[in-house]
């Protein structure tokens, strides 16, 4: 396994108590940055912090479509800590159904979670990169949002919307030390498949190439060069893990 530095290096991971964003924040912790899990569900944050057992791994309750409890643990974590590393991986797919008879309440969540939360941490974290003249932001979209799914607009269109203020967000730091891009991964194994039909999962499996789901080690290994020193040009970029599923 590659060796990335970040010593002396502070993390947010949103969604970071299960799936990727434990499998990030593990990482991370290996290469010795400081670590902030951020999840809504406490149980989960709580056996996360156990299981980790490090010193260096801080966890906040934190619902991230609100804006409020954003700013107010940013608020917190800023008294005492840089933060350097963002990663915006908090997500949720969803109920499997068509445009035309999609629940308007689960629509408007998954933008507010997905999309609304992304956009929150950002507009709270980044003053504070751009203060320091240092920031790696990786936002966790979904190949979703490049090709779009059936029976799953919602999240389709909420990732679609990741992508793009990745490229303008990205571009509008471009003349700081700070990167902002974006992954595309296809479907791996975790807690979020069970939102979905097994139909919905097994169509999603037969578009890739490769002819399985992504390993959550293969995302957490890109994700942490993308967060490094090493990563000193690449910004406003969209970096593909679909396993040959992506068109473009």
């Amino acid at each position: 396994m590659h060796q990335f530095d970040l010593k002396n290096k502070t993390a947010i991971i949103t969604g970071g108590a299960q799936g990727f964003g434990l499998d990030i924040a593990k990482k991370f912790l290996l290469f010795g940055a400081k670590v902030f899990i951020w999840d809504i569900d406490k149980n989960e944050l709580l056996k996360a912090s156990t299981e980790i057992n490090n010193p260096k791994l801080n966890y906040n309750i934190v619902d991230v479509s609100n804006f409020n409890e954003v700013k107010n643990t940013v608020n917190e974590i800023t008294l005492k800590n840089k933060i350097d590393i963002l990663i915006n991986n908090a997500g949720i797919t969803g109920p499997t159904a068509e445009l035309w008879n999609y629940n308007i309440d689960d629509w408007k969540s998954i933008l507010d979670i997905n999309l609304h939360g992304t956009f929150y941490c950002c507009k709270t974290i980044v003053p504070h990169m751009i203060k320091n003249n240092y920031g790696r932001i990786v936002n966790i979209a979904s190949v979703s949002g490049k090709d779009g799914n059936a029976n799953a607009s919602a999240y389709s269109s909420a990732k679609a919307g990741v992508i793009g203020l990745t490229k303008s967000l990205g571009k509008e730091l471009s003349i700081h030390n700070i990167s902002v891009n974006a992954v595309t991964p296809a479907g791996a194994k975790t807690r979020i498949l069970d939102q979905m039909t097994k139909e919905h999962v097994q169509r999603m499996l037969s578009k890739v190439p490769r002819g399985r789901f992504l390993e959550i080690n293969e995302l957490s290994s890109m994700v942490c060069w993308l967060s490094s020193e090493e990563n000193s040009f690449s910004t406003a970029a969209v970096f593909d893990i679909s396993g040959g599923r992506s068109t473009y």
